[in-house]
């Protein structure tokens, strides 16, 4: 290193900052991470491990009160208290983020500092009163809750995901603005824990970007559970009545109402954290939903990287990480690596889980037309749902007429984990039909892919051609012993 104070600052101390520091500093460089207030990001602080805290909470607070489904039955009538689940979701956290404390970091040789950095150049921040240079930067300070202009917005007490967790207790009722992951899973897991929910969408449906045919099906789960799902719905206004928070709604014919709670949360989309950086000054171009980057994640200043949600496209942890190896390796080696989305993967945690990789079912006939097939299995068709006493879940499995796996989802128990094994056939070009051959533990929701895997064998033997000889030989030599 000549004539910078570091080889490498990483600003932000979330899930791509700690990957991309550490990778550098195991390739030998003088590294610093830099971050404004605690370590651990979005998904430890707010969004990933708090969310699946309160899952978990939610989900046995629902088998509590279907034990007769078990054969089970309480021997007197009690009351679920709810009063300590957001108590129990900050001890999560807590225990997630002692994993990852600063003086871990700094036994690694990473210098962590805390404070709100800005651009001098495309070299230099100032912080702290004083200024750091570095011969390269990557910016990893993720994204936040995007609040929408609506009217009264600014006269109720909003919350987000930022602020969700910090609750005493739940609230008695909750309007949800958005159902993308973020809302729908806050808002099924708050209704199973008691709380009375609304969740209002525009679009025609939630969960937007998910195989349609599984999310009717969910949809009309988490409407029997009791979840309030009004879709093809605006928010037109934002107001307080007495004690409660009144939302002005307008439904897809034009027609208006009101909805009153206790509490509102927004999950209306993310907006990228670049506020406060400077980056004009070291000319680094962004917008709303990113900072702009090429294919080797470099932004448009040359030395300066940009990975994880601020720079998007998607906005998983687990590609936060991905982008954050890629664009450490290249600020710090001279050849440079691609991102290559073609086999992203993401799972909204639900009950049952929706699972997704590479195309919907509506996207691959648009792309491909007839030349796709796609493989289903139901979850009740399945052993292990049944001795789980599971209904609900479908695998569908979207093939090209190589045999290759071009789109799976899974929504049902475990969908989550069961991906996995898909989503590595998917990436190295496994046809779907060999999975049939691996043996798989019986039994366990895995046969979701074994069974939809065998109708695909099976398909494959219908259409070979040496089978269709052999048939027409043994046609042939039937004929002839007739004769």
């Amino acid at each position: 290193m000549t004539g910078h104070d570091y080889d490498l600052v990483v600003i932000g101390g979330g899930a791509a900052g700690f990957v991309s520091s550490k990778l550098a500093r195991g390739l030998g460089k003088k590294v610093a991470l830099i971050e404004k207030s605690r370590l651990g990001g979005e998904c430890t602080l707010s969004g990933c491990i708090p969310s699946k805290a309160l899952i978990k909470a939610a989900s046995i607070a629902w088998q509590t009160r279907h034990l007769k489904d078990y054969g089970l039955s309480a021997e007197t009538d009690f009351r679920i208290n709810t009063g300590n689940v957001m108590r129990h979701v900050r001890s999560v956290i807590e225990k997630v983020y002692n994993s990852h404390r600063p003086e871990i970091f700094e036994g690694l040789g990473i210098d962590v500092l805390f404070g709100s950095p800005r651009f001098v150049d495309n070299h230099t921040i100032e912080f702290n009163g004083k200024r750091i240079s570095s011969r390269a930067f990557i910016i990893a300070t993720g994204s936040s809750s995007f609040i929408p202009a609506i009217e009264g917005i600014e006269t109720v007490p909003y919350l987000t995901n930022e602020t969700l967790f910090d609750l005493e207790e739940l609230p008695p009722s909750i309007i949800c603005l958005g159902g993308g992951p973020i809302g729908i899973e806050i808002a099924a897991a708050m209704n199973r824990l008691g709380v009375k929910v609304h969740v209002l969408e525009m679009s025609e449906s939630i969960l937007s970007k998910e195989d349609r045919e599984l999310v009717d099906i969910l949809s009309e789960r988490l409407k029997t559970e009791g979840l309030h799902l009004l879709t093809e719905t605006k928010t037109l206004k934002l107001s307080r009545d007495a004690e409660q928070i009144v939302v002005t709604i307008e439904d897809k014919n034009g027609h208006r109402g009101g909805i009153k709670a206790g509490s509102v949360l927004i999950a209306a989309g993310r907006k990228a954290n670049v506020e406060g950086l400077e980056l004009e000054k070291a000319g680094v171009q962004y917008m709303r939903k990113g900072i702009i980057t090429d294919s080797a994640l470099r932004t448009t200043a040359h030395n300066i990287y940009a990975c994880g949600d601020v720079a998007g496209p998607y906005q998983f942890s687990h590609m936060a990480e991905y982008g954050a190896r890629i664009a450490a390796q290249n600020a710090c080696l001279p050849f440079k690596k691609k991102v290559d989305y073609k086999d992203v993967i993401w799972c909204t945690f639900t009950d049952p889980e929706l699972a997704h990789a590479g195309l919907t079912e509506e996207e691959a006939r648009i792309l491909y037309g007839e030349k796709i097939k796609a493989y289903k299995f139901e979850y009740k068709n399945m052993d292990r749902s049944r001795t789980d006493v599971i209904d609900a879940g479908l695998g569908k499995f979207i093939i090209d007429r190589k045999g290759k796996i071009i789109g799976a989802h899974i929504l049902g128990d475990r969908a989550g984990e069961i991906m996995h094994e898909v989503q590595l056939a998917k990436s190295f070009g496994i046809p779907f039909y060999k999975l049939d051959s691996v043996i798989h533990i019986y039994p366990t929701f895995s046969d979701v892919v074994k069974q939809s895997s065998k109708l695909a064998y099976i398909d494959r033997l219908r259409n070979s051609r040496i089978l269709k000889f052999v048939k027409l030989l043994l046609g042939k030599e039937k004929n002839y012993g007739a004769a």
